[in-house]
């Protein structure tokens, strides 16, 4: 028998605790005694997550190759801070969306929106700070949202999540794609590339979300709403 198979009566509480337990659940104290059988089944994952890392550095690394790309064939305003720079915001964005929705976190589409608004006012600040050249609205804001968009797509796509959770993501994906565009409207851009992009990418996102699991979300829609 292993040293945890050995363990499951804790000194403190006086208590006994079913399965390999280590430490007490209570009061953390090591437990000591003969171990039991678990009695929780174990449950596995509903997705790999070998198959989501894999997606994640396809995407970046397409994400990379497009701001190539895009260097080559455009010359930008701002040569204080250039698209490369801005991707790797991005992208850092996405896989920080995506390891919180992997790790089952409370609350992952809040902690998106914190995330995506965090960036986006501290750029802006350095932009107003550096004398306001507009490039956090105009690059930062579409391609931070755009990344979040594009976790999005990816943690409800490869990690089956539940249909509320379906919900609010498809809600978040809305959100992400209209700050950018209303920013455009409101004439804060000088290029509206970027804003564009980010909006389009929300409609395509929520066009294969609803493909994908649409009839469910209507259902859910339909009790809650009692229609």
């Amino acid at each position: 028998m292993t040293p945890n198979s050995q363990r499951n009566t804790c000194p403190s509480c006086s208590i006994h605790v079913e399965g390999d337990w280590v430490q007490c659940p209570l009061c953390c104290t090591d437990l000591t005694g003969p171990a039991t059988v678990n009695p929780f089944p174990a449950v596995p994952l509903s997705f790999s997550r070998k198959k989501v890392f894999q997606v994640l550095v396809w995407t970046s690394f397409l994400l990379i190759f497009a701001s190539l790309i895009v260097q080559l064939l455009f010359t930008h305003r701002d040569p204080q801070l250039g698209i490369w720079r801005i991707i790797w915001l991005g992208l850092a964005t996405m896989w920080l969306v995506v390891l919180m929705a992997i790790r089952k976190r409370h609350n992952v589409a809040k902690g998106t929106v914190y995330l995506v608004a965090i960036i986006g006012l501290l750029c802006t600040y350095w932009d107003y700070l550096t004398g306001w050249h507009g490039w956090s609205l105009t690059y930062v804001v579409p391609i931070v949202c755009g990344a979040a968009i594009l976790a999005v797509l990816i943690s409800v796509r490869l990690m089956r999540m539940p249909v509320g959770d379906h919900i609010v993501y498809s809600g978040l994906t809305a959100l992400m794609g209209t700050v950018p565009v209303v920013f455009w409207l409101l004439n804060w851009v000088y290029e509206p590339l970027p804003s564009t992009i980010c909006g389009l990418l929300s409609v395509v996102t929520l066009v294969l979300l609803q493909l994908s699991r649409g009839s469910y979300v209507r259902h859910e829609l339909a009790k809650r709403l009692h229609l």
